[in-house]
């Protein structure tokens, strides 16, 4: 690392992190909202423009949660979106075949998971992003069409490097932190507050996602007694 570089580097990622707080800070009004801001190619949607909801699943494919998540949804009906990540679609293929043909949306969610994303620079965001995309092209035969950056690190740069790429960009309205494993009843609690037109956030990879899948198998029906219908973030656009 050059003189020049380093200082660099080190604003960027003070950036990077000022903006994670702003959009902390943005994501607690949007949930607050009768209606979350859809969003479009410039601006990550946060909500739907309908009144069903949307499940999305980050950070899998993983070995052990990948396949219990999807036998739970198959028993609910519940199609989700899961953004995948590149390095582990490249080392299970057959497990992001296994969310396609399970009837599932597959966006893209970065190569690595490098945090904070919007740190990195305008090539390394879409080296991150294009290499993702090839991946999941060889793996399932589908080109993704959605991609949410890690950490819900968006920044004008990361929003740009993703409309050139002909990305849709995809945030949430609700989040359990279930990637920290605060225990199955306070997910359950923040789950079971999911309304009309929110997107949900969950986590099947990055660690034990054993309570994800235990708070999950409490809420979806709970949801779906409520009339609650669940669709692909894509079967809004």
């Amino acid at each position: 690392m050059n003189g020049r570089r380093g200082p660099a580097r080190l604003c960027s990622h003070l950036h990077a992190q000022a903006l994670h707080y702003l959009l902390f800070a943005y994501r607690g009004g949007q949930a607050l909202r009768r209606r979350p801001t859809p969003g479009g190619p410039h601006w990550p949607a946060f909500g739907l423009a309908g009144e069903e909801i949307a499940l999305t699943v980050d950070d899998g494919p993983h070995p052990r949660w990948t396949p219990p998540l999807l036998d739970l949804l198959d028993r609910h009906g519940v199609r989700a979106t899961f953004f995948l990540i590149g390095d582990r679609v490249r080392e299970r293929p057959d497990l992001a075949r296994q969310v396609q043909a399970a009837g599932h949306l597959i966006g893209n969610h970065s190569m690595s998971h490098p945090q904070p994303f919007a740190a990195l620079t305008r090539h390394e965001l879409r080296t991150q992003i294009e290499h993702t995309q090839r991946e999941i092209e060889d793996a399932v035969g589908v080109t993704p069409r959605l991609f949410r950056a890690p950490g819900g690190n968006w920044s004008p740069t990361v929003l740009r490097t993703t409309a050139a790429l002909g990305l849709t960009p995809v945030d949430w309205t609700v989040n359990p932190s279930d990637w920290r494993s605060p225990g199955v009843p306070r997910i359950v609690r923040t789950l079971s507050r999911t309304r009309p037109g929110q997107i949900v956030l969950c986590h099947d990879g990055g660690g034990d996602r054993s309570q994800t899948i235990a708070a999950l198998a409490e809420v979806l029906p709970r949801l779906t007694a409520r009339g609650l219908r669940f669709v692909t973030v894509a079967d809004q656009r």
